[in-house]
């Protein structure tokens, strides 16, 4: 008994990624679905001459067709139908999001004021790994603080020179 064709078989070996697809360029040349954009772009640096007379389809770049045929295939090209829907969901899609996009969020209020902490603070300069807390105006020695957890370690030197060190 011979097996009946599946109806839907058209549409999975569409969907094959080891079917095989003829380049444009080269019509010798039977190239596996899955390789087919990285072998159409190989191609069209090897024939420049062939890519100069081939048109690129607007709906599907794996679609190369002669200059001369590119409006008849555009207006029967199957692919057209998915952009055309994508098109009419965003468009329906916009449509909602705009009777949706009043917000009522609200920016909490702040209690910060750069401004008046950066007249607050003293004139001394940051340096990593350093406090200056309780320290006169006479004094010029800094102490040493690491506030880093117990399990965390501060590196011994740093990844680069520093020309300041001397």
């Amino acid at each position: 008994m011979v097996p009946l064709p599946c109806p839907n078989s058209s549409i999975l070996d569409v969907l094959d990624p080891e079917r095989l697809i003829q380049c444009p360029y080269n019509k010798h040349h039977q190239i596996r679905a899955c390789r087919f954009p990285y072998h159409l772009v190989k191609c069209k640096k090897s024939y420049p001459h062939v890519a100069k007379e081939l048109a690129t389809c607007p709906f599907n770049a794996r679609h190369l067709v002669p200059q001369a045929d590119l409006s008849d295939h555009i207006s029967k090209c199957n692919d057209k139908g998915f952009i055309e829907q994508d098109i009419v969901n965003q468009s329906s899609g916009f449509q909602r999001e705009q009777v949706n996009a009043m917000s009522t969020w609200q920016a909490p209020p702040c209690d910060e004021d750069w401004e008046t902490e950066l007249l607050e603070q003293p004139n001394s300069p940051f340096l990593w790994g350093m406090t200056n807390s309780g320290i006169n105006s006479s004094s010029t020695t800094f102490g040493q603080k690491n506030y880093l957890p117990s399990s965390v370690r501060a590196p011994e030197s740093f990844p680069y020179a520093v020309s300041w060190k001397g």
